[in-house]
């Protein structure tokens, strides 16, 4: 097994956990932790497991891409770019090509790409005190990757709300979009999803394989060409002015002068 900086992996009855663990950066993700990831993930699909759970550790699920990784991109190349948007795509379609049954649970805030991981398993256990939200634009970022993702799951109106608002989502409507399966208290979420692992481990694993396989052939085709136009506007965009701003007002906690404003906002009475 491999060793990991920023991940846990625990192995027990056929059951494989996966823990997120940069705890004191709410499980934030930057490029090292995805690399690393992606290859859990593979390690997982070729082991003799049956199911993954993916959970994280500390108060937070993940709180999407790094903060302060995305600060030191601003001098990268377009194609040093163009490979942090591509690692991005690579974790989020190896979770959506997954072939074994994937649980995801949800001990807390699933931002950005870190509601792309919770979401995009093929079951989501969240705490009531859990949410979610792709909060991009509210840093002159672009959600491009999970949009693709999110279409399938919510249908096109609710993702043009969900990206354009940047709102955070409570576990309930989460549940009530089908974007959560099942919520449950805190101390009760592992136990939850070692459950239900465990209930899948009495199904047909080739049967659940070639489900998952078909599912995800469906889509293949589509998905392709969405995400390497994602990848184009995720990497473009790093180098956009309001992106610059964006992060720079969030390290800084003050709000943002967007640099593509052409008017003058007046506080509501």
């Amino acid at each position: 097994m491999s060793n990991f900086k920023y991940i846990l992996i625990h192995s027990e009855c056929g059951v494989k956990t996966i823990t997120l663990n940069r705890p004191e950066k709410r499980n934030a993700l930057n490029a090292e932790l995805i690399e690393e990831l992606t290859h859990a993930l593979g390690e997982a699909a070729n082991c003799e497991c049956g199911v993954v759970v993916l959970t994280g550790a500390g108060p937070a699920f993940c709180a999407g891409l790094d903060m302060e990784h995305l600060a030191t991109i601003n001098a990268s190349t377009a194609d040093e770019h163009r490979r942090d948007s591509e690692l991005m795509a690579q974790v989020l379609r190896a979770l959506y090509d997954f072939p074994k049954p994937v649980i995801a649970a949800v001990n807390g805030a699933a931002i950005a790409g870190g509601m792309g991981l919770a979401t995009i398993a093929d079951f989501t256990l969240a705490t009531p005190e859990s949410k979610f939200g792709y909060t991009e634009v509210r840093v002159g970022f672009v959600p491009a990757i999970a949009s693709s993702f999110l279409l399938r799951q919510v249908g096109e109106k609710r993702t043009r709300e969900i990206l354009l608002s940047g709102r955070l989502i409570k576990a309930q409507e989460a549940f009530d979009l089908g974007l959560v399966t099942q919520i449950v208290s805190e101390q009760e979420l592992l136990p939850a999803a070692k459950a239900l692992a465990h209930s899948l481990l009495q199904n047909s694993p080739q049967a659940m394989q070639a489900v998952k396989k078909l599912l995800a052939k469906h889509a293949s085709r589509r998905l392709d060409e969405e995400l390497e136009d994602a990848i184009a506007v995720n990497a473009q965009q790093r180098s956009m002015e309001d992106f610059k701003e964006g992060v720079s007002a969030f390290l800084n906690h003050r709000k943002a002068e967007w640099p593509s404003r052409k008017y003058v906002t007046k506080p509501h009475n």
